[in-house]
């Protein structure tokens, strides 16, 4: 069998040796400078709440009697889930920080579509206008000044708004799952064992369509692909995980979507390397937050306020981030949720900021339209 042949055909299945099909959107830009940024979307409302504890709070063990998970202390008042307990090093090393009660300006219809569409689009209306469709990462492309796009990715069948618009970006989406059957592959593997460049090509093909096993082998691929990229000429990525929608037995349902946000920031500091991760910040934020207290079925509800992660070896980290509302009923916005006390918007602004050196002007005129940025904090070194 030839390699056209091979390419050929594995092509007809809805994958070729050079495209990965994921469970997720991966995508990709190249920017100048050493700096890089990776943007991960928690599609399904990240509840902040469980995640970073605010144990200090009187009210959060009141509201949540069977929700709480076991915890490690961060700061006398936080705590962070057990759930991610593998990052407490990065936090001790001052490359870990959230944001507490932060939030996109969507407010009280709590669908997982529309905020997840504001959260991406960057604008400051509940609903997405038509004429701005394009995304804040997309915008920042058009900024920054000799951005071209790396083998710009797009992969897999779910959209990132968050990188579309003018800015040159490439994508591809599979028409369907590759399928191949084990005697198959197996045929497949002996034809090309003594050919190195399409032994390993087949081999990362097959592990990126979800064959091989082990719990969070796609995300791990995903991670080590982004990380691979990020060395070389690429600067910015945008992915997504998703399983963060826990409407019931949250105790457990939520320990897997932990898990693999922990493996995923881990792998990309082990595939940078020291000098890539000094020069980085990976920052996932999610939709909305979710409701205050815990609903009949052990799990919690659409709410509003939530929680992001900031990581990277240029982060100020070792601190949450935001002003704390409070817990008291009548702390909570409508009476049932975390109320916001800062835009995600602004934490953005200020990474950018930070990382790119984009004007703030720049950015509430070009990135974040309409917004007018408040930068209290020193989130990047």
């Amino acid at each position: 069998m030839e390699r056209r042949i091979f390419l050929k055909g594995l092509g007809a299945l809805g994958c070729s040796a050079a495209a990965h099909p994921m469970l997720t959107t991966l995508t990709l830009a190249a920017t100048p400078g050493e700096n890089r940024l990776v943007v991960i979307i928690l599609r399904g409302a990240m509840d902040g709440l469980d995640v970073v504890q605010p144990r200090g709070d009187a009210g959060l063990a009141a509201a949540r009697p069977d929700v709480l998970a076991p915890s490690a202390d961060l700061d006398g008042f936080f705590a962070l889930h057990e759930g991610l307990s593998n990052l407490m090093p990065l936090w001790a090393a001052g490359e870990l920080a959230f944001v507490h009660a932060t939030s996109t300006p969507y407010r009280d219809k709590r669908s997982h579509f529309d905020g997840q569409d504001l959260l991406e689009a960057g604008t400051g209306t509940d609903l997405v206008p038509a004429a701005q469709r394009d995304g804040w990462l997309n915008r920042l492309l058009t900024v920054l000044p000799g951005a071209q796009s790396e083998t710009a990715w797009a992969v897999g069948r779910e959209a990132m708004p968050i990188l579309a618009g003018s800015a040159a970006a490439q994508s591809w989406s599979p028409d369907q799952d590759l399928a191949v059957s084990a005697p198959a592959r197996a045929l497949l593997e002996h034809v090309y064992e003594a050919d190195p460049l399409f032994h390993q090509a087949s081999a990362t093909a097959f592990g990126l369509a979800g064959m091989e096993e082990g719990e969070g082998q796609d995300t791990d691929l995903i991670a080590d692909f982004v990380a691979e990229r990020l060395r070389g000429s690429a600067r910015i990525a945008a992915f997504s995980l998703s399983g963060w929608d826990t409407h019931k037995g949250q105790a457990r349902a939520i320990r897997k979507p932990l898990d693999q946000l922990q493996r995923t920031v881990l792998r990309l500091k082990a595939g940078l390397g020291p000098d890539a991760w000094g020069k980085t910040v990976v920052m996932a934020m999610t939709e909305f937050g979710r409701t205050v207290r815990q609903n009949g079925s052990g799990g919690t509800d659409h709410g509003t306020g939530g929680a992001m992660l900031v990581a990277g070896g240029a982060v100020r980290g070792g601190k949450v981030y935001g002003r704390w509302p409070g817990l008291a009923e009548a702390d909570l916005y409508d009476r049932r949720d975390l109320l916001p006390t800062s835009d995600v918007r602004d934490w953005a602004g200020q990474v950018l900021a930070g990382l790119f050196g984009i004007d703030q002007a720049v950015l509430e005129g070009t990135v974040f339209p309409g917004l007018k940025i408040e930068m209290p904090a020193q989130l990047i070194l």
